[in-house]
């Protein structure tokens, strides 16, 4: 499993150019669904047939962009001027080196060097619009024969292992749910199962809208990677939940109130199998479940994660035993799950 979620984290995908994602999934999956298909959005729809027809669609779903950048100008000096894709704190990004568009052109993300800077600015976050990328280009015609206007971006960050149990690698929002996903299409399901990996997650939930109603889903459970924010810094009841305690099971979001009956399945699950597993203590973050929630009729949802500290960073930190446990816990709630439908 932490291999798979390796190498899916090293792909470039920022929302709107998941391109290279969906190839490597579909590269493995079409080994094992019975359909994969990709819709006029550019969300990767899979079926694979299980041991029973149900009378309820089912869908899992995990979404396949990760935050980025986009590039909105080029300096007279060489310099490109971006916008952030997704929720990125401005304060993580300095110094870091990032690749930009097809040609994967390295950069590092500047800003006014310390020795400049004065009094009012020093403790003030530094807005987007005052960062820029430097890729060495001696000016804008040189700049402009590499990057064009509208070329996406991501951060080029080395994954690796930390401690006993820590694993830090960007984009593990949400490529641990999409290498959850590919560990379940990979074995014989209990029943006939769609799968979504979703596009456009980070920027308002837009794949999942139209990937839901492709399949109607009746219910539908969401992989994800979700905050932890168990810093020392943090009062406890703000400390969302914590890497290594557990998959986390939301009861709630700030964009969906999950299901009832299926978030006691699922942690009857958990405890039955001696899963450890855990919820939020705080109510943030939001995820395909809003969209699929409210598709057609409506739909059932609820989920399931592994709490990543520094979440769309460069630098996202999880325990290697959740991201583990997240299809092993989605497998015995699929197996739980089919003898009511």
């Amino acid at each position: 499993m932490i291999q798979l979620v390796k190498e899916l984290c090293q792909l470039f995908g920022p929302s709107g150019c998941e391109d290279e994602v969906r190839q490597y999934i579909h590269e493995i999956v079409s080994n094992y669904a019975d359909s994969c298909h990709t819709d006029a959005n550019g969300n990767l729809i899979v079926f694979k047939k299980g041991a029973k027809n149900p009378c309820k669609a089912v869908l899992l779903a995990a979404h396949m962009d990760e935050v980025g950048l986009i590039i909105r100008g080029i300096t007279d000096s060489g310099y490109l001027k971006f916008s952030f894709v997704g929720g990125v704190d401005s304060r993580v990004v300095i110094g870091r080196k990032v690749i930009i568009g097809d040609n994967r052109i390295p950069g590092v993300i500047g800003v006014k060097a310390y020795h400049l800077v004065d009094k009012s600015e020093e403790k003030k976050a530094i807005p987007a619009d005052k960062l820029y990328i430097d890729i060495g280009a001696a000016d804008k015609d040189e700049a402009k024969a590499l990057v064009s206007l509208g070329d996406y971006g991501c951060f080029c960050s080395e994954p690796f292992m930390m401690g006993d149990d820590m694993f830090k690698a960007k984009a593990i929002d949400d490529r641990v749910g999409c290498a959850a996903l590919i560990k379940l299409i990979e074995k014989p399901l209990p029943f006939d199962t769609w799968f979504a990996f979703t596009v456009q997650e980070e920027i308002g939930t837009r794949g999942a809208l139209g990937a839901a109603f492709s399949v109607k889903p009746d219910i539908a459970i969401i992989a994800e990677g979700t905050t932890a924010a168990d810093l020392p810094s943090m009062p406890d009841h703000k400390k969302v939940c914590a890497p290594g305690k557990g998959v986390v099971i939301p009861f709630m979001d700030g964009g969906t109130v999950y299901d009832r009956e299926l978030f006691e399945l699922l942690r009857q699950t958990a405890e039955e199998n001696n899963i450890p597993w855990q919820t939020k203590q705080y109510i943030s973050g939001g995820t395909d479940a809003s969209a699929i929630q409210r598709t057609a009729s409506g739909c059932k949802v609820c989920g399931v994660a592994a709490a990543l500290r520094y979440i769309h960073s460069p630098s996202c930190v999880g325990s290697v035993a959740d991201m583990e446990n997240m299809p092993i816990l989605l497998e015995k709630f699929l197996e739980k799950l089919g003898g009511t439908l």
